[in-house]
């Protein structure tokens, strides 16, 4: 059999189930990093439940992947996860999932490895959102996600920090209410109102234009450039003025 008729005939194994997401519909990435709590707590015993480091390789990671071959329009990341929303006009491999999802968690993978000296991976979905509104109610969930998780994590570390194992400190989380946590945490000295917004609200990134001084290149004089730049925010604001700051987002596009 000759080469060209047997490459014909196997790549039809690798392509027979590839899926395209459809032309102009919203693309949001999340990607989740793999066995991250026993990473960070444990290999590398970074401070619990938060620590300002991993915060940062999440954030570079983030930044990375906004810059890797993809236009991405809005990043969100906290604890261990990344949301990035694409331009609904990006049509890089054709809108291939798998390419997306293979090269996207391949970047991050490599990037946050990079960065912690050890070996990081992450698993990566693309969920196809039918309109604004829908990608509006994504990244609120996941901001919603995010102060769920601070709360959650304070909370579970305290109960170690009591005495309790990992069992114990699970089981007790089982059983309390929100008003109940807040009332564990503030007896020992934390308000969750008063913890960093990174926390509670996670980080966003996006882009911004800005005016910079240049050198007109014909002339010789000075000038003024618009330079694409990108914005890391700490304190993302919540609810409807967050949501209204990714829909402003999105329109700048």
């Amino acid at each position: 059999m000759h080469f060209d008729e047997l490459d014909r005939q196997m790549r039809v194994f690798e392509t027979i189930n590839d899926q395209y997401a459809l032309p102009g519909i919203f693309l949001v990435v999340r990607l989740d990093g793999r066995n991250f709590t026993r990473l960070t707590k444990e290999t590398h015993q970074f401070q619990a439940p938060f620590d300002e480091r991993m915060r940062d390789y999440m954030v570079e990671t983030t930044a990375h992947l906004m810059q890797c071959g993809f236009r991405v329009i809005y990043g969100y990341t906290q604890s261990d996860k990344i949301s990035l929303l694409l331009d609904p006009s990006e049509e890089t491999f054709g809108r291939k999932m798998r390419k997306i999802n293979s090269i996207l968690a391949g970047e991050a993978s490599a990037k946050c490895s990079l960065l912690l000296g050890d070996i990081a991976a992450f698993d990566c979905r693309v969920a196809q959102l039918p309109s604004l509104e829908r990608v509006v109610d994504y990244f609120r969930w996941r901001e919603e996600d995010a102060h769920r998780n601070a709360l959650n994590g304070h909370c579970y570390w305290m109960l170690r920090g009591q005495g309790a194992s990992r069992r114990e400190a699970a089981e007790r989380l089982k059983s309390l209410s929100i008003a109940d946590k807040n009332e564990l945490l503030f007896a020992g000295g934390i308000n969750v109102k008063n913890l960093p917004n990174w926390q509670n609200r996670g980080v966003g990134l996006f882009w911004q234009v800005e005016e910079q001084p240049a050198i007109n290149q014909k002339t010789g004089q000075p000038t003024i450039a618009l330079r694409r730049r990108l914005h890391i925010e700490l304190n993302l604001p919540r609810k409807e003025t967050y949501e209204q700051l990714v829909l402003e987002i999105i329109q700048r596009g």
